[in-house]
């Protein structure tokens, strides 16, 4: 048990942004690494010579093992922090495990798309698992009228923060001999160099600037781990209590399984359907810039109408979306679509972390937001490989795209029977 701990100070605005710089840090990652080069360079550089749909199944099932991974430890791990009162300890932990691994890209030879695959998996796992330990310090940063907007501000910095650094990835790969480089591939691995160094550096103000409430004698790493499994069965059975809350999350795991589906496939989808690589790396980056000031307008859309009804806007969106990227032949189509979802992408995201952290006992967020990340990567488990599986089967990338749609549906229908007042009573009791 701990001893009395130290009172949780009121939020500050340096606190905010430094919290908030970890999504500028990271989101190099899931821009460049994730969502850009990693899977043009797994199909033509790792892959060259394979079909388009096995290179395309070999990449779903390394963004599946990845996620599985982080579903089967993230909840124990979220309740081990909270036990030792060492989020942030474990917030540097992945995040150097991610730094590692992507920089390890740089020096995987070309065929070798099974190191490839591993060093994915592993900086996946440092990304995934370091969002679980950031996810869970935004109630010490921001007051309880203020979860809409410091989520939202925080997925703001993350789109222009991975944008800028994609913009110079971008430009090394247009044009390596401005940097130096020899070539296209070169250019490349150089930019998950980038990436490692640009995650390594800005992790550092969270790490400073954010104080994290601590016992006067939190519990060692032993005990942690002992009770840690006695508090994730308890947790296992709070959830079970609180309804409304886990209706929550059984929406949330359907719907964001599109749209992380939709964000770690998008380019390989582009290449199966023949576009230029080129302009699906600058589809990217308008995602980017579009959803930087989108994101801040749906957190002031969460505090004017409500978080719920903001989801539900975006995830209509992507309805729309989906149904016509399983049609599209062109190009511009393809550009066209980047905007949309740059208008909804930060929305839905942000305002699904603001929304659960109200639905949640506030002393044990870690512990929740361990099950709230587990959810979300179990959701990335089923949706890449659903994808690559429907596109071997069938020979048609397209009915895989299409086969995303029903999450959205299914997810949007469930978020509307939550009872949001009831739910933050519950969470309430249980604190």
């Amino acid at each position: 048990m701990h001893d009395t701990p130290e009172p949780t100070p009121e939020p500050t605005r340096r606190a905010a942004y430094a919290w908030a710089c970890y999504d500028w840090a990271n989101s190099a990652f899931a821009t460049t690494v994730m969502a850009g080069f990693f899977p043009l360079f797994f199909k033509q550089y790792w892959n060259s010579g394979v079909a388009d749909t096995l290179s395309t199944f070999r990449l779903g099932m390394a963004n599946s093992i990845a996620s599985l991974i982080v579903v089967l430890g993230a909840p124990l791990l979220g309740a081990i922090a909270d036990h030792m009162d060492t989020r942030k300890g474990f917030l540097l932990l992945f995040s150097a495990l991610g730094v590692v691994m992507t920089g390890s890209l740089y020096f995987v030879a070309a065929g070798d798309w099974q190191i490839a695959a591993l060093c994915y998996v592993l900086a996946v796992l440092g990304f995934s698992g370091g969002n679980l330990f950031y996810d869970s310090l935004l109630i010490f940063v921001a007051r309880p009228t203020q979860l809409d907007r410091i989520s939202a501000l925080g997925f703001a910095l993350g789109y222009l923060g991975g944008g800028v650094l994609f913009a110079v990835n971008v430009l090394m790969v247009l044009h390596p001999d401005w940097f130096g480089l020899p070539d296209k591939s070169a250019a490349v691995r150089t930019s998950f160099l980038t990436v490692a160094v640009w995650w390594a550096v800005f992790t550092v103000p969270v790490l400073m600037s954010v104080h994290e409430p601590r016992a006067a004698q939190p519990t060692r790493l032993r005990a942690a781990l002992s009770q840690g499994f006695g508090q994730l069965r308890h947790t296992l059975r709070d959830i079970g209590r609180l309804p409304q809350t886990f209706l929550f999350l059984l929406a949330y795991w359907l719907y964001i399984d599109g749209v992380d589906t939709i964000i770690r496939m998008a380019v390989d989808y582009g290449l199966s359907l023949g576009f230029p690589s080129n302009s699906l790396i600058v589809a990217l980056l308008i995602t980017q810039f579009v959803g930087f000031p989108a994101a801040i307008a749906f957190g002031r859309i969460g505090e004017r109408i409500g978080a719920r009804t903001g989801i539900l806007i975006a995830l209509a969106v992507y309805m729309v979306v989906t149904a016509w990227g399983a049609f599209m032949s062109q190009v511009w189509e393809f550009y066209l679509l980047a905007v949309v979802i740059g208008l909804v992408q930060g929305g839905v995201q942000s305002l699904s972390r603001s929304l659960y952290a109200r639905l949640i006992p506030a002393g044990r967020s870690a512990e929740f937001f361990g099950f709230y990340n587990m959810l979300g990567k179990f959701a990335a488990v089923l949706g890449p490989a659903l994808m690559g599986w429907v596109g071997v089967l069938t020979g048609n990338p397209r009915l895989g795209i299409l086969s995303v749609l029903v999450l959205f549906v299914l997810g949007a229908a469930l978020l509307t029977r939550v009872d949001l007042e009831r739910g933050r009573q519950n969470a309430m009791k249980h604190g």
